[in-house]
């Protein structure tokens, strides 16, 4: 089907050369990108600030530290390996538990300690870097995602991404992984898309693909009874992440813990336009908004409630 610009400008819909200069350039310095363009660097900012996250259980710099990775491994722990410049989950290895000297991965394969090795060193060769260059290995403690997800998602965690403009969080869906993505949450690859109700967490419709669907292709789990629990906590943490770095225009993804709640993944100061097909509403209105009324509210509390009174839709 051909939609075109006329139709996509009444929807409000933002297009890349937009987001582009009139946001991204405008509100993100970019001598703030390695911030999060380095995981590394996220890391220790969420740290600082005193936001939660997960677990980092060490990072390897250089090929002679490889053969230490074990010694950074909890015995039996499930674990995740990625790269501290990765994009679009490239690079990102995930193991649910450690097996008679196996590592058991989300599909039920088994590696050996060389084949962990090998990957390791892919990572530090800058395989799976934005840049190419020589990267670092971050090994974190692998999430145990809420109960109430079961069936939402097949192989892999959920997490939420929030866009979040001046401070304001404007717009919010949940990637779910399915085959298609290998248990990966990227829309590109297969993931399914749920757009979400800003004021209350609910689910508003569903995407595989761009195409909308109404049951996880994998586990036929009815995707519109999701609903994100402790969701204040989800927008607090996305809208805290503004004061943390200065980006005015940022993608904050967050992921539900069965035992620490809302915790923070990863943060993306080029986040994708695919969340407003999952919505199925545009972000221009929204971001528009938020100009007319940016450095009215002083804290976190007046910009969430400004949020929730602006951009909840009124059908779920």
């Amino acid at each position: 089907m051909i939609v075109f610009p006329s139709a996509l400008k009444k929807l409000n819909v933002l297009g890349m050369n937009a987001r582009n200069i009139d946001y991204i350039s405008r509100y993100n310095d970019r001598r703030l990108y390695p911030l999060v363009d380095d995981k590394l660097q996220t890391k220790k900012l969420i740290e600082k600030h005193g936001l939660k996250a997960p677990e980092l259980f060490g990072f390897i710099e250089f090929q002679a530290q490889v053969k230490k990775i074990k010694e950074i491994i909890p015995e039996g722990a499930g674990f995740v390996i990625k790269p501290a410049q990765g994009s679009g989950g490239k690079g990102i290895l995930v193991i649910l538990k450690q097996e008679d000297g196996y590592f058991i991965k989300q599909n039920g394969d088994k590696i050996n300690e060389h084949n962990l090795r090998r990957h390791i060193s892919n990572i530090l060769s800058g395989l799976y870097s934005l840049s190419g260059k020589d990267d670092v290995a971050l090994v974190e403690k692998l999430i145990e995602f809420d109960d109430a997800f079961e069936g939402f998602s097949f192989e892999g965690v959920p997490d939420i991404r929030v866009i979040v403009y001046r401070g304001y969080p404007v717009m919010a869906m949940m990637r779910l992984s399915t085959s298609a993505s290998d248990g990966k949450a990227n829309l590109h690859q297969g993931a399914v898309g749920v757009g979400l109700n800003i004021s209350n967490g609910k689910a508003l419709s569903a995407v595989q693909f761009d195409a909308p669907i109404t049951h996880h292709p994998d586990t036929g789990k009815e995707l519109l009874e999701l609903e994100i629990s402790q969701w204040d906590k989800v927008l607090r943490l996305a809208s805290g992440s503004f004061d943390m770095t200065d980006l005015g225009y940022l993608g904050a993804d967050i992921v539900l813990d069965k035992q620490n709640g809302p915790m923070l993944l990863e943060l993306n100061a080029r986040p994708g336009l695919a969340i407003q097909i999952a919505n199925k509403t545009g972000l221009e209105a929204r971001l528009r908004l938020v100009d007319a009324i940016a450095g009215q509210h002083k804290n976190i509390d007046e910009r969430l409630e400004f949020s929730y009174l602006n951009f909840g839709a009124t059908d779920a």
